[in-house]
């Protein structure tokens, strides 16, 4: 728990504006829109820069408009400070999880957080896990599933660390490519 006081809620079209804000902001994940694991065409992919960054924002908020859910806001007062894209496994492209689950609307995946600067390092990533596994279970989530990195990987920092994960009582069940672990919690 971070002596911050946080509040957290679900991306939709009434908080689609602070979700644009946060990544926006100055070192915002604005380049990408957390779309790296959603399922986008492959035209838009390979765009360069400023257009490949409006398609992937469009596509972002195409799918928050059809309710399909991306994630949550952290929010420390009114201003939205942390992102954690938490949703159904299906509506992510493969992720390198166990496969027997991979088409299960019961089972979602925690694919990356972005907090803001000032914020790191004082605890906000666990109150957002712990926010992320509320939401899911609240959905109707059996199983959250993860792919964290150890905490030297040169790569995929974003998809957060085991130690994370393991406080938060997940459990290691297999790796994801070279880098990334998959870490499930189930949900009773």
């Amino acid at each position: 728990m971070t002596a911050i006081e946080l509040t957290f809620h679900v991306v939709d079209a009434d908080r689609w504006g602070d979700f644009e804000a946060l990544f926006e902001s100055r070192g915002g994940p604005h380049n990408c829109w957390c779309m790296a694991w959603r399922p986008i065409a492959a035209s838009i992919r390979g765009t360069p820069g400023p257009q490949r960054k409006a398609a992937f924002k469009q596509a972002m908020r195409k799918r928050v408009s059809e309710h399909t859910p991306i994630g949550i806001l952290g929010y420390a007062g009114d201003e939205p400070v942390a992102w954690c894209s938490v949703a159904p496994r299906p509506t992510y492209r493969p992720l390198g999880g166990l496969k027997q689950d991979a088409g299960d609307p019961a089972v979602w995946s925690i694919a990356c957080f972005f907090v803001k600067r000032r914020f790191r390092e004082k605890g906000v990533t666990a109150d957002l896990l712990q926010a992320a596994v509320a939401h899911a279970r609240a959905e109707g989530a059996r199983v959250i599933e993860a792919y964290p990195v150890d905490p030297a990987s040169p790569s995929y920092g974003f998809m957060g660390h085991v130690g994370l994960f393991e406080r938060a009582g997940f459990e290691r069940v297999g790796a994801a490519g070279t880098r990334r672990h998959v870490m499930r919690l189930a949900i009773e």
